[in-house]
Formats: C-alpha cells, structure tokens, sequence
C-alpha cells in the first residue's frame, strides 16, 4: 500500500448551535477528491492521551510528531493501494473516552463516529492500565451501535518503546484481543512505523473484501437478466417474415 494523495483534514462535525452547513460543505469538497473509488471509513477511538492522533498521523504521512493540541474530532482523508486496487480512506480521529462508575462517557459526537465507520481502531497505552481496563467495554459499545453486524476491530497497543514504565505486559493485550475476536497489535508510533501501517491495512483489506463479498450476489443476480432483444434486430425478423409471407401469397394465386 503507497500513499498517492496529499492529506485533507476536515471537520467532521459542527459544534452544537452551530450550523453544519460549513461542515458538510467541506465534507463534500474533500469527498469530491476521491469519487468514484470505494470508500473505507475507519474510526479510532480509546482514552485521552494514549495516542491515537500520533497514530493516524504516522499511518497518513509517515511521521511522528510528539505534540498535538487537544483533539477536536478531525476526518482525514487519503487514496490508498489494497492489493492493486486505489481505494478512498477516511480515519477518524476522535476525542479520548473516559470511564465512570456508572460505565462509559460516550457522547454524541463519538457515538456518530462509530456508526458512521466500516471499521474501527482502539488504542491503548502500555503505560496506562485504566486506558486497557477501557478496552473491553468499548468494544461492547462498538458493537451495541451496530447491531446486526459484527464490525471489524483492531485492538493497538502504543508506547511499546517505554517499557521500562508498562503497566500492561503485552500478553494481556493479545488475550483479551483473542478473547474479543479481534485482531491485536502492539505499536511504538514513535519508533515503529512498519506496524502502524500493518495494524490499518489489516483492516482496509477486510472491510474491501467484505465490501467485496457484499456486492458479489447483486452481481450474479444482474448476470441472470437476459438480454434483451436488440429493436432493430426483432424489426428486421419481422419484415423478412411479413415478406416471406407475400411471396407465398403471390406463388398461391398464380
């Protein structure tokens, strides 16, 4: 997979009172750039400050930067190469989760996010056992939004260069990973891009033959329409046989 377009970084969502014309206005321009490819829409989600901004960044550009201001819910947009085919990727980036007694602080905004996605990114920190602890229950809430249908999910791992301060040693990720069906990744966006890259691309090629499969039986179905009969064609039988018909005609009565 090879990046081919400069990055457009959009806001996906208007601030509440405000008109989302501006919004949907910018939405359209970017997604004008990439019309006529199929679209993979993934969405990252987890806590504040384990580096999900860091990570979509490193996946888009290939660069790390260390400093970001606080995440305001950004839609990135990029034209990528799954196996030999250019397809439109939107990342969502979205603000951190937090975690209360009585369960998830969800909000609105986040909660679009993911039922808008095909598929969907959550990220933990190895240096923070609370943003782990969240792990589990955010999936339940991806999945509870897409009742019906069970999304595709890649469970990252990021800081896996500070070791010396972990707090999750990187089985219990790939346990609870495995235990959730999902696919488990650990990631230092910071060191590492070769598995940030992996970690998204798993997801693009089972989101495309997904899109794939899902086509597949509205195509076969379109195969078994016969086609019809060209006017010109029947036009001409029908004259040949109305003149077929005269000559017999003309044969009798002499």
């Amino acid at each position: 997979m090879r990046l081919i377009q400069n990055m457009c970084t959009i806001a996906e969502y208007p601030t509440p009172g405000s008109s989302g014309s501006a919004a949907a206005a910018s939405i359209d321009c970017c997604l004008g750039a990439v019309s006529g490819r199929r679209l993979v829409k993934i969405a990252v989600v987890g806590a504040s400050g384990v580096g999900k901004t860091a990570l979509v960044v490193r996946f888009l550009t290939k660069r790390f930067i260390g400093d970001y201001e606080r995440n305001a819910g950004n839609l990135y947009t990029r034209q990528v190469q799954i196996e030999g085919e250019t397809l439109a990727i939107q990342v969502q980036d979205t603000p951190g989760v937090q975690i209360h007694e009585q369960g998830l602080s969800c909000n609105e905004q986040l909660n679009r996010c993911i039922r808008w996605a095909d598929a969907v990114v959550i990220v933990f920190s190895i240096i923070d056992y609370k943003s782990y602890e969240l792990i589990g229950q955010l999936h339940q809430h991806v999945q509870q939004l897409h009742p019906g249908a069970r999304l595709p999910v890649v469970i990252v791992a990021n800081k896996a260069d500070l070791l010396h301060i972990k707090q999750v040693e990187p089985q219990h990720g790939l346990q609870l990973a495995n235990m959730l069906g999902c696919t488990f990744y650990e990631v230092s966006v910071s060191e590492n891009y070769n598995d940030v890259y992996n970690a998204f691309h798993v997801l693009c090629k089972e989101v495309s033959h997904k899109q794939q499969v899902t086509s597949t039986p509205e195509k076969r179905r379109t195969s078994l329409i016969p086609r019809p009969k060209s006017p010109n064609m029947q036009d001409l039988k029908r004259r040949f046989k109305q003149a077929l018909s005269a000559k017999v005609r003309t044969v009798t009565s002499v």
